[in-house]
């Protein structure tokens, strides 16, 4: 019972926190004239990533390297997947040429990157160091190409003071990382009584519940209009998970980051796989449809559903790889495909007249 409690308690903490920092952060950042855009790849986006921070450096630090690995790679697939396409689902969702152009593939880059160093087995320091300056170069750029392109912040709700706005971003903050920090803590202790891996619960459980900030600020921005900090958001959040998080992770751990060769061999190939595809669904009209997002839910379940067979040994596992393989994965290839052949067959005209 207390432990159902905590959990109740930490996902209303994590609503309320998100909420507040969503129009604190909005507000202050509109009114040095960043456009939304670079306020939700930025502000909001590391804001709420604050909770997969905290959570992966202590994890580390206390030898908890899967928790902490699959904490991050965990959140980046629950980001895309589940997150844009429930946001997908309550409002089609607009997408700024600027992450089709340049965020997307800098996200599909960092994953490349932190699965290159990960090969080995292991995250060096000097591999966390590379990740971790490549953040501070990220939030440079966002921040100039925002300024560059001559998009303001006018669009979003003003009316509070400063101070007032800072304060809501600094209790926000608390409130986030106070109800991921219970979340996590009660779903944990589920998990392990059910006797699940500590790679298992870091990919699902600590994934998702640190991941409940970012749920809770695309929706509720998707719900207020403010679509670009929706999206934004998302991917903000998992180019801040894989440079700062994973990086300064691999700088505090003992003698670098260990990698399993679970997270090798198929989680980190999904993340990617994952960025990947956000490039053609962008791409098509510059919009998340409904039936994309749902497309990304389903994907998300099928995902989850898969680790737990795996972790339980479960009878179907072959079945449901080979049908996954050899059918779904292949189908929507071809329909995203099409798609993109569609889309870029009508652009094509339009120029041509």
């Amino acid at each position: 019972m207390l432990t159902a409690l905590t959990l109740i308690a930490g996902l209303a903490l994590l609503i309320i926190g998100a909420e507040m920092l969503v129009k604190g952060a909005s507000r202050v950042a509109a009114g040095f004239g960043i456009s939304p855009l670079v306020i939700g790849l930025t502000v909001v986006a590391f804001g709420t990533s604050s909770p997969e921070m905290a959570i992966s450096v202590s994890s580390a630090w206390k030898g908890e390297a899967d928790i902490a690995v699959g904490n991050v790679v965990g959140s980046n697939i629950f980001n895309v997947l589940f997150i844009l396409g429930l946001s997908a689902l309550i409002t089609p969702l607009l997408v700024s040429k600027q992450l089709v152009k340049v965020d997307v593939p800098l996200m599909i880059a960092a994953s490349l990157l932190a699965f290159l160093f990960a090969m080995d087995g292991r995250i060096a320091f000097w591999e966390g160091g590379v990740l971790f300056a490549g953040v501070i170069g990220y939030c440079i750029f966002a921040v100039r190409l925002g300024k560059a392109t001559g998009e303001t912040g006018e669009d979003i709700e003003g009316g509070g003071h400063w101070a007032k706005d800072i304060g809501l971003i600094l209790v926000g903050l608390v409130l986030l990382v106070m109800g991921s920090q219970w979340l996590v803590s009660a779903a944990v202790t589920i998990a392990t009584a059910m006797g699940v891996s500590e790679l298992v619960i870091g990919l699902t459980i600590v994934a998702a519940g640190t991941s409940m900030p970012e749920v809770a600020t695309s929706v509720t921005a998707a719900i207020r209009g403010q679509r670009d900090i929706a999206v934004g958001n998302v991917v903000g959040s998992n180019l801040f998970n894989i440079l700062a998080v994973l990086g300064l992770t691999a700088l505090v751990a003992p003698a670098g980051l260990p990698v399993s060769d679970a997270a090798i061999r198929f989680d980190f190939p999904v993340m990617m796989a994952v960025a990947v595809a956000c490039l053609p669904i962008f791409f098509v009209g510059y919009t998340i449809q409904r039936w994309e997002g749902a497309l990304f839910l389903g994907y998300y379940v099928a995902y989850t559903v898969y680790l737990v067979f795996a972790a339980t040994e479960h009878d179907a596992l072959p079945v449901f790889s080979q049908a996954m393989m050899w059918f779904v994965v292949p189908l929507t290839v071809i329909t995203l495909g099409v798609v993109l052949a569609r889309e870029l067959k009508a652009r094509r005209s339009r120029q041509g007249t």
